[in-house]
């Protein structure tokens, strides 16, 4: 099989407060484990995000502070890498929407598009508070969504139904900063033209048949029900600056326009740092490329909607190969949410528990295609009664018999039955099992297949007992041992995408050096062992108590 060239691209999250785990769940686990295996496949992945720092969440939160944005921006920028290195996201490049290279290509964009016919100037009504005495950006807007009857519905949009909004379709909208009752009053901006290409949209979205099926139908339902042009430029001081100067003064490219177009920013900006800055044209306009953009449900319809449309509108540029959106992570059946406090964030976790213990247990329930709720409680049992008692325990207990018994290294002689080989022939499947299924972006079914196997090597270890049968036929007891620690080869390999801490740390105990692919490392007789020590610690119950 030839390499794949494979954009990983994950949501940006705005740098404005703590990431929870709902975040970890729904977009960058879920694409770190497809990047992750898709290098051991020995495709060639560029895995990109970066931090938002053009949100009106950054605004909001700076005003309520009385700071200048930047100090909300540095303090949090700071926080969310510390997060995905304590959790092991394994980028290519992590950046920021503040970088001079992503003004550059949002301004080449948003010319593109001008040329193109796809940008309009057009005269709007937006809201305006006259206690403040400024125009307003959508998330300086609340109000009743005039969908649902939600009654703290953002400008931009519903969390609770999750439609797209403006600020004046808002019920009894009012002013996040003085609370008052905003006005319309006349502004001028630049609208991207999404109703010129609903038919093109159409079209593409309608190949998608693998798509998950909630991804897809908001997408079509959000063309049938028309497609409005969107105004990309606001009245603020905070954000990329227009590169027209017929607007006037005061204002900025807006925040929507601009995330989405940092993965392709941050494609060229991690190219600008290799030996060929022309790099990232391999992931970009190679027809044959493949791209996955990792998001939760709430940004399904700027990353199947809104960014194909400013794909196609720029030309010569890939439209998404598929958007694996994850539903959401619950707590106490409330959506995780950063801006309303609910959910503990990723660092407070990561104090308290090993990385891949929680990476195992958020891996077992990814939202894919259901909400899910969370509880501490959950998080405890999965990781004691599956990834300790049935992984660490299988390692643990193969290595120590082995180390006991046979001098610290592999048995030599290896005479397998037929049971041996079937087990072993059992991992071999799996490769080909969890492989489809992270293929197709079904990482949770991935994951119970790894674990599936690990337990079926522990239902072979209690048939065949080798520590009994090491008195009578050390020769078999060997055979039985190698066999063992040959499945848990081959699973080190299986768990790499979910567990990438501990994974190499089973292979440095069985005496396996340098790189692994996608398939059972090979174990021959006599291998020295490495130092043998437990995987994971077992969780008491009060680890995550405040």
């Amino acid at each position: 099989m030839s390499t794949r060239h494979i954009l990983v691209a994950v949501a940006w999250p705005y740098a404005s407060g703590s990431r929870h785990l709902g975040h970890l769940a729904g977009a960058y686990l879920p694409a770190d484990i497809f990047a992750r295996f898709h290098r051991l496949r020995g495709n060639r992945v560029l895995m990109v995000s970066g931090s938002d720092v053009h949100g009106t969440p950054i605004t909001v939160r700076a005003d309520a502070e009385g700071v200048e944005p930047q100090v909300i921006v540095d303090r949090y920028h700071a926080e969310i890498v510390a997060a995905w290195e304590a959790v092991g996201i394994s980028w290519d490049l992590y950046t920021s929407t503040g970088t001079e290279n992503h003004h550059r290509v949002t301004q080449e964009m948003f010319l593109r598009l001008l040329e193109n016919g796809l940008l309009e100037k057009r005269t709007t009504e937006q809201l305006f508070d006259p206690k403040a005495e400024r125009f307003l950006a959508d998330r300086y807007v609340e109000g009743t969504c005039p969908h649902c009857r939600y009654e703290n519905a953002r400008g931009d949009q519903c969390d609770n139904c999750g439609r797209t909004l403006d600020p004046t379709d808002l019920i009894d909208p009012r002013s996040k900063i003085s609370g008052a009752t905003p006005q319309l009053r006349s502004t001028e901006h630049y609208f991207l033209l999404l109703s010129k290409q609903a038919d093109a949209l159409r079209e593409w979205l309608e190949t998608k048949t693998t798509w998950r099926r909630h991804v897809r139908n908001w997408a079509l339902g959000m063309i049938e029900e028309g497609l409005p042009d969107r105004a990309i430029t606001r009245d603020i001081e905070w954000g990329v600056e227009v590169p027209v100067d017929d607007l006037g003064p005061g204002k900025r490219i807006y925040v929507w326009f601009d995330a989405v177009i940092g993965y392709l920013s941050a494609s060229k900006e991690w190219a600008g740092s290799t030996d060929d800055p022309g790099a990232w044209e391999a992931w970009w306009t190679d027809p044959e490329a493949e791209s996955y953009y990792f998001v939760g449900k709430d940004n399904i319809p700027f990353h199947t909607v809104i960014w194909p449309a400013m794909l196609l509108g720029h030309g010569d540029l890939n439209l998404p190969t598929d958007v694996p959106a994850n539903q959401f992570v619950t707590f106490g059946s409330e959506k995780a949410s950063a801006s309303r406090g609910v959910g503990r964030s990723i660092g407070w976790y990561g104090d308290r528990l090993q990385p891949d213990s929680l990476r195992y247990a958020l891996g077992a329930v990814l939202p894919e295609q259901n909400d899910t709720d969370l509880s501490d409680g959950e998080i405890i049992r999965r990781v004691n009664e599956e990834l300790v008692a049935t992984w660490g325990n299988l390692v643990n207990r193969v290595l120590s018999l082995t180390l006991r018994h046979f001098d610290g290294r592999t048995p030599s002689s290896f005479s397998p039955t037929d049971e041996d080989s079937a087990l072993l022939a059992s991992v071999d499947q799996a490769f080909i099992t969890a492989g489809d299924l992270i293929e197709r972006r079904e990482l949770k079914a991935g994951l119970r297949t790894v674990m599936e196997t690990a337990a079926t090597v522990n239902v072979y270890l209690n048939a065949h007992e080798p520590w009994k049968v090491i008195k009578e036929d050390q020769r078999r007891a060997g055979t039985i041992l190698t066999t063992a620690l040959r499945a848990i080869a081959g699973l080190s390999v299986l768990f790499e995408p979910y567990l990438p801490f501990t994974s190499p740390d089973v292979r440095e105990m069985l005496g396996i050096g340098g790189e692994v692919s996608w398939t059972r490392p090979d174990l021959p007789g006599s291998t020295e062992l490495g130092t043998i020590k437990p995987l994971f610690e077992k969780l008491e119950g009060d680890e995550l108590d405040y």
